[in-house]
Order: C-alpha cells, then sequence, then structure tokens
C-alpha cells in the first residue's frame, strides 16, 4: 500500500467548545474594567457568576493565559495580569516595529478605498464618551491599520499581542482619564491626515509620538 493509500489516522478537530465562550465574556469583563489588573479570578466565583461548571472555566483562564490577559501562580492562584515595568518596555518596542511596518505598507501600497475602515474608526470616537469605550476603539483604529496593510503575517503577529495592548491602554486610563477623551480623538484625526498624506516618514513619526504619550504616562504611573 502506497502512502497515498493508507487511511488517514487522524483525531477528530477540535470543536469551538464552552471554555472559548467563557473566555470570551471574561476577556469583555477585562477589558471593560470590571475585573482590574492584579484582581483575583477564582474558578469557583466564576463558575457560579456565569452558570457553569468549573472545567469551561479553567479551559478559559488557560486561554486567556496563553493570550497574555491572566497569569497563574501556585501560591496566587490566577490573576489578571499587572504589566511590569519590563512587560511595557518590551510590549511597546514590539509594537512599535510592528506598528512601523503596518504604517509604511499603508502608506505606500493603500487605496483611498482601503483607507475607508481607517477612518471610519477613528469617526467612531467622536460618538464615545466612556474612557473604556475609547480604549476599544483606540484599539479597533489599530486593527483597520493593519488590516489595511495587506500583510498575512504581520496581522497575525498584531493579534498575538493585541490583547496585551489592550490591557495595557486599560492601565493607561486607570492611571488618568483627564483630558483622555480629547486627547485621543485629536490624535487619531492627526492618524489619519498622516496616512491620507502618503508621507511615510512623517506617518511613522507621528504614529510614535501618539506611542510614547502613553507609555510616558504610565511609566510616570508606576
Amino acid at each position: 500500500m502506497s502512502k497515498r493509500d493508507r487511511p488517514l489516522t487522524l483525531a477528530p478537530a477540535p470543536r469551538r467548545g464552552l471554555g472559548a465562550e467563557v473566555a470570551t465574556m471574561i476577556r469583555g469583563s477585562i477589558f471593560t474594567g470590571i475585573f482590574q489588573p492584579g484582581e483575583a479570578l477564582r474558578e469557583v466565583e466564576l463558575a457560579k457568576a456565569l452558570e457553569v461548571s468549573r472545567g469551561p472555566v479553567r479551559d478559559a483562564l488557560q486561554i486567556l493565559e496563553r493570550e497574555g490577559l491572566v497569569r497563574s501562580e501556585w501560591h496566587r492562584g490566577t490573576t489578571v495580569t499587572e504589566l511590569s515595568d519590563e512587560d511595557v518596555a518590551e510590549l511597546d518596542s514590539l509594537r512599535g516595529a510592528l506598528e512601523d511596518l503596518a504604517v509604511r505598507r499603508v502608506v505606500e501600497h493603500a487605496s483611498d478605498f482601503d483607507l475607508i475602515p481607517v477612518v471610519m474608526a477613528a469617526q467612531a470616537m467622536e460618538r464615545e464618551d466612556s474612557p473604556y469605550g475609547m480604549v476599544r476603539c483606540d484599539i479597533e483604529f489599530h486593527d483597520a491599520v493593519f488590516l489595511a496593510a495587506k500583510h498575512s503575517r504581520l496581522l497575525e503577529a498584531w493579534q498575538a499581542v493585541r490583547s496585551q495592548v489592550f490591557l495595557f491602554l486599560i492601565m493607561r486610563v486607570n492611571t488618568t482619564t483627564a483630558g483622555y477623551l480629547e486627547q485621543v480623538r485629536l490624535e487619531h484625526e492627526m492618524l489619519v491626515a498622516a496616512l491620507r498624506s502618503r508621507n511615510a516618514d512623517a506617518a511613522v513619526e507621528l504614529f510614535a509620538v501618539h506611542r510614547k504619550h502613553a507609555f510616558d504616562l504610565l511609566s510616570k504611573g508606576d
């Protein structure tokens, strides 16, 4: 019997289970500030609140740990990740490297039509009036930029750190919200204008300034 004629003996493909759905709910609670960085996430309490058994909760926490949103330690249990100074610095530098490439690709390759979702994401900020909602809008804007870059592996790299960047911005908002809504709206208007200008160096610089504002504030807060 040739290799091609041999019967396949692969295990059944896993289906999206209840654990993934529970992970979505817990992730949403972290991103809306219900669960704060450093807060304990107890399986029994979560299972009772979500009306599920502990198994799906345990699966969900493992998913979120792989994303970097929670950390599990034997002496502390599972807690929402609280980014250290080193975490913040590493995340900021990695995000910068990914975003620089994305911005240059958008400027050089994206059409005006491709930029429509980026523009719409910035416009959505005009209607947002809560800090946590604005963090979500901020992330969705950068989602749109990475999509417009049309680079599948770059998009995958962004998605791998997206949840941690979201957490980073949540911690930035927890430091202070003074002037935050107005600043974010203005900055993203400038970012859109920079992309439309088709000046790659200027756009990269403005995106770097945008990142630095949050990084500096969080560093001072620490």
